[in-house]
């Protein structure tokens, strides 16, 4: 039997072991149907909005409540003059019904493609320059062994992307990576490393094709706004080459924004050189190089260490691997 602890992780030891964690339950005794019953009632907060959404009577919902909590041996959410509010426990468990629940729509989803002659669905998310830097050549790959397959690509702000791959709405994400410490349960995979440039329009024709960051400071610019791992290396850069982050910017979560804006005005930026390929490729945008840019983006996948990757996904990072 495996019993889980409240950091979320199974303890796999002795139950002797297991038993000096501050709670735990087999995961053995819950049955499936109370957290449908249990995400219904959070998601409409209240028991009776519960009972209604699945169109069952309320002391229904209030037993299988009951239960779930005997199960669970402690309260799952107290309630308020403004519906209830989870417990540590109850939040903990929510994630695990969100899993279950998107691993269910995911299992009727894979057998009708499989029905179908498909491979999938694989759901993956990730920032916007991590998943332009990866997924296309993950995807060139993937046409190559398989003839039909279904992925769906989420972008989100890095930090959604671990509650997204714990509640089972992705299996990969694409992300910056070796930035920061993560959680027991996610492990990273460091996929390429690509310099930072800066990236111009046409209209800085005149600028030469190396710089550093000192002798930009004349420069009008178009820096990223998220609190997220992107923005923390280009802070990081300025730091690095003792010179100040500009103050007189325009700050923009969009990549697509950002360069549009470059590429038809004399605002600069700073990019990792593939999140900018295209452009440059076609010569609307030119990157130079900045000579104190002393550290490369790293790139890379997390995903969920307690869960095997499907066929799909394994084969995904494997071509990534292969191909760094």
């Amino acid at each position: 039997m495996e019993w889980v602890q409240a950091s979320g992780l199974p303890c796999r030891g002795p139950l002797n072991v297991c038993l000096t964690k501050t709670w735990q339950w087999p995961l053995a005794m819950i049955d499936p149907r109370a957290l449908r019953t249990f995400l219904a009632v959070i998601r409409e907060n209240s028991i009776s909005g519960g009972a209604r959404r699945l169109n069952i009577s309320q002391p229904s919902v209030s037993n299988t409540i009951a239960r779930l909590e005997q199960v669970v041996g402690t309260s799952l959410f107290d309630r308020s003059r403004k519906g209830i509010v989870l417990t540590p426990v109850g939040r903990l468990l929510r994630y695990r019904a969100e899993a279950l629940e998107a691993l269910l729509d995911d299992t009727r989803e894979e057998l009708a493609l499989a029905r179908d002659g498909m491979i999938g669905p694989l759901r993956v998310g990730g920032t916007p320059g991590a998943l332009v830097s990866l997924l296309p050549q993950a995807v060139s790959k993937l046409e190559a062994k398989y003839p039909n397959f279904v992925i769906h690509v989420l972008e989100r702000p890095d930090r959604d992307l671990i509650g997204a791959l714990r509640k089972g709405e992705i299996e990969l994400a694409f992300v910056t990576v070796g930035i920061e410490s993560l959680p027991d349960d996610i492990e990273e995979i460091v996929l390429a490393r690509d310099p930072f440039a800066l990236i111009v329009g046409r209209a800085n024709d005149h600028l030469p094709a190396t710089l550093t960051l000192r002798e930009t400071l004349g420069l009008r610019w178009v820096l990223p706004e998220a609190q997220g791992s992107f923005r923390r290396q280009i802070d990081a850069l300025f730091i690095n080459a003792e010179v100040p982050s500009p103050r007189e910017a325009i700050r923009c979560d969009s990549l697509l924004t950002t360069k549009a804006i470059v590429r038809s005005g004399k605002r600069v930026t700073i990019l990792p050189t593939a999140v900018a390929a295209a452009e440059l490729s076609i010569g609307v945008l030119r990157a130079i190089t900045i000579d104190d840019a002393i550290f490369h983006r790293s790139i890379g996948i997390r995903r969920l260490k307690t869960t095997e990757p499907s066929r799909i996904a394994s084969d995904m990072i494997g071509f990534l691997r292969a191909n760094p």
